[in-house]
Parts: C-alpha cells; structure tokens; sequence
C-alpha cells in the first residue's frame, strides 16, 4: 500500500481532478481537493489541495496542506502547511504556518499574537546566553602593540 502525505482518518470527500464545484462543503473528516473549486469549505479535519487543485472563496479547517493553486480567506486551528509547488493569495489566520522552499505566499497574516512584549523573554535556568559570556575588548594604553 502506498503511503499518502495525509492520514486517511475513514471519511475523505474528493474532488477529482477535471471536476470544477461552485458551491459550499462542509463535512467533519478530510477533503482533498485536485479539481476547481469556488466557494467555502468547512472542515474540523484536514483540507488538502493537490497540484492540479485550485480554491477560491474561503477555507475553515484544522489544517490545510497544499501544493495547488489558492485565492482565499484560510482559518486554520492547527496549521498551514505550503508545499514547494503551491501559491496562496490572501488571509491567512493559523497558530503554525509552514512553507517549503519554492512556495508562494501573497496577503495577510495573523499567527494569533496579540501584544507586543515589552520585556525581552528570559531564557530557561539552564540555557545561558552566551553573548554574555564573550571575552571583552580591552585596550592597551602606553604600549607599543608586537609586531
């Protein structure tokens, strides 16, 4: 059995390829896309656009992975993922986001952060900054410096 780049978790809904959809779908399990579609998917699962896939409208999943063509609004719960061969044109509000080499994004991003720290984080007690750590420059006064 060939292993797929998704978990088939029993409930896929498929739009093959050469199949163009303009409409809404909403379902709980994954929906891998490798035709066109034009409207909103709705999804707790995954949304995974093949290369051939193209989406434009709106995207709510758990996560989307693409490397197919996409113009859309996408919120994901888990995360975006953007294969080298995919384009994503628009908002994009995910907790992760992953981009392969070769990927293109253009628009908006919201990774959930909602105020700038105004302190610089501390580390953890066991790991040290070790710029702190550097020798420092010292300079000789009244010495001629060895060639």
């Amino acid at each position: 059995m060939k292993k797929t780049g998704y978990m088939d978790d029993g409930n896929i809904t498929l739009l093959a390829k050469g199949v163009e959809l303009k409409g809404e779908i909403k379902v709980e399990g994954t929906v891998r896309i490798d035709g066109r579609m034009e409207g909103d998917v709705h999804t707790k699962g995954e949304v995974i656009v093949g290369e051939d896939g193209v989406v434009k409208g709106a995207i709510y999943a758990g996560t989307l992975i693409s490397s197919g063509r996409i113009k859309a609004t996408v919120t994901a719960t888990e995360r975006v993922q953007l294969l080298k061969t995919a384009i994503l044109i628009g908002e994009v509000h995910c907790p992760v986001m992953l981009m392969e080499e070769g990927a293109k994004f253009q628009g908006v991003s919201d990774m959930g952060v909602t105020a700038w720290p105004e302190e610089v984080p501390r580390l953890p007690g066991n790991v040290r900054d070790m710029n702190a750590h550097r020798g420092k420059a010292v300079a000789l006064i009244g010495k001629e410096p060895d060639l």
